[in-house]
């Protein structure tokens, strides 16, 4: 069964689930709406969507003329969601209503590009619509998706998809977990469970987790400030806490988490300009990108790459790339594998020309070197998995630092094998072996099939003294890992190279 979600998971970008999550939720509540079954109007409903999704449109439209910069329709059509699911459903005859819902809308999304601090928003778009609109018109979001029991299975079953597609079981644990802890210590014992029931059943907790709070752009990518960021949000979520006569709604502690999260990250969008584009293997190529000022990563991290698409497909026209080149470099490397029916992002890669820009953003990944120079490793790669090995190597290349490494390097053939030239300078300069396991057409010293048991066995003899990081394909990355795990290592030494939106 989890291997069936994953794999539809693994078709889906993260942005495309959690609009088709959104599209979900509002198409329930306009049926149950006409069933009785929850308080809004429907057609008061269908209505404040409308109004949301235009408002919200139209407002993109402009703003990214005005700053040129790529549009993600996706991003827009997710905000204009969120608002139709916070905000109060208006009438057609509403004129105070209508008017919020527009200055909501627009403000939300006018927020990502003039609250933008290096071409990165600052705060969630959709939390500080609603905020202002509190606070400017007298007009606040009632969150009324959480407050339906008739919706609660399905916000239940989508957030939790969302958080598998995620791995942001951390994030979202931690802040229900204070969220509720506040609420019990700013209870009378007396009302405990009627705080929980109320609490989990009849607010935005789980709504807000699932979609707020595990926004990308505005919560920390590293582990450890991301469970700071959740439990300040957790914190000031409880109803019952305020600073003087200010009480925190969901929107206002989300958006005090958002100046944690900023401090606490890494800061701004890059443009980066194309320099050349090199052949790396038969249908791989290395994308060689100039960038207007040092960008500050470790080997084996990834960005969040945006294209200026006209017609994206249902991969949206952001994804997340491991970074290919080493920190010690100039440039800006990327690297990608194209198929015979390649998404619409790397067919918009494929019409780059040297000159053309792209934007990059949210550089994270724990998938990094030890920081103990001494520690045994074992590197497995598959396919155009090798990426973050490259960046690896050249970086340990650059500093001339030698480290006890094995590499086994799985492929389809020959001609499927990518950095040759570092593969080899890392074996004579720093003494790194590189083991081929190539499944068709192998040559004299390399192993015939795919990285499997015995090859592991025979190329590591002392593979229960090594860490091991593992890069590929999906099911490739899955099956090594059980694999190890039933030839007896540890979990706590195994990396596996993951990130969001895999698709």
């Amino acid at each position: 069964m989890i291997k069936t979600i994953d794999r539809f998971l693994d078709h889906l970008t993260m942005y495309r689930l959690v609009l088709y999550y959104l599209m979900a939720l509002v198409s329930a509540a306009l049926v149950l709406g006409f069933a009785k079954l929850v308080p809004n109007d429907p057609i008061a409903l269908a209505f404040t969507t409308a109004l949301t999704l235009a408002a919200c449109w139209l407002t993109n439209k402009v703003f990214a003329h005005v700053f040129a910069v790529p549009a993600n329709n996706e991003s827009v059509y997710i905000t204009a969601l969120i608002l139709a699911l916070i905000l109060d459903p208006v009438a057609a005859t509403d004129i105070k209503g209508i008017a919020a819902v527009v200055f909501a809308s627009v403000w939300a999304i006018s927020s990502k590009f003039i609250l933008a601090i290096g071409r990165k928003h600052l705060l969630n778009p959709a939390a500080l619509g609603v905020a202002l609109s509190a606070l400017l018109l007298d007009q606040p979001a009632t969150w009324w998706v959480g407050g339906n029991l008739a919706l609660l299975p399905l916000v239940l079953l989508g957030g939790m998809l969302i958080v598998r597609k995620l791995r942001r079981l951390d994030l979202v644990s931690t802040f229900i977990v204070v969220a509720l802890a506040t609420v019990l210590a700013t209870t009378e014992p007396s009302q405990y469970g009627s705080a929980l029931s109320q609490t989990l059943g009849s607010s935005p907790l789980l709504f807000f987790a699932f979609v707020m709070l595990t926004e990308p752009l505005t919560a920390p990518t590293m582990r450890r400030p991301r469970i700071a960021f959740a439990a300040i949000v957790g914190f000031l979520f409880a109803p019952n806490i305020h600073i003087g006569p200010l009480y925190f709604t969901p929107e206002l502690a989300l958006l005090a988490g958002n100046l944690f999260a900023y401090a606490a990250g890494p800061k701004g969008r890059f443009v980066l300009t194309l320099e050349r584009i090199e052949q790396s293997a038969v249908d791989s190529f290395d994308f060689v990108f100039r960038s207007p000022r040092k960008l500050a990563f470790e080997a084996g991290q990834y960005l969040e790459w945006t294209l200026g698409l006209d017609r994206a497909d249902n991969r949206g026209n952001r994804r997340y790339f491991t970074v290919a080149s080493a920190p010690t470099e100039e440039t800006v490397r990327l690297g990608v594998k194209f198929y015979p029916q390649s998404s619409a992002f790397k067919r918009g890669l494929m019409t780059m020309k040297p000159g053309s820009t792209i934007h990059a953003a949210q550089l994270a990944g724990n998938f990094t070197l030890p920081a103990r120079r001494e520690t045994k490793i074992a590197f497995l790669a598959g396919g155009i998995g090798i990426t973050p090995f490259r960046s690896m190597l050249q970086y340990l290349l650059d500093r001339k630092e030698r480290r006890p490494i094995v590499m086994l390097y799985g492929t389809e053939g020959q001609q499927d094998i990518a950095y040759r030239d570092v593969l080899g300078a890392a074996r004579q300069e720093l003494g790194i072996m590189t083991v081929h396991a190539v499944a068709r057409g192998g040559e004299r010293g390399q192993y015939p099939g795919y990285i499997d048991e015995r090859l592991i066995r025979l190329a590591i003899p002392d593979y229960l003294e090594r860490t091991f990081y593992i890069s590929g394909p999906q099911a490739m990355v899955k099956a090594l890992r059980q694999k190890l795990l039933a030839m007896g290592v540890r979990r706590s030494k195994i990396k596996v190279d993951y990130f969001p939106g895999f698709a």
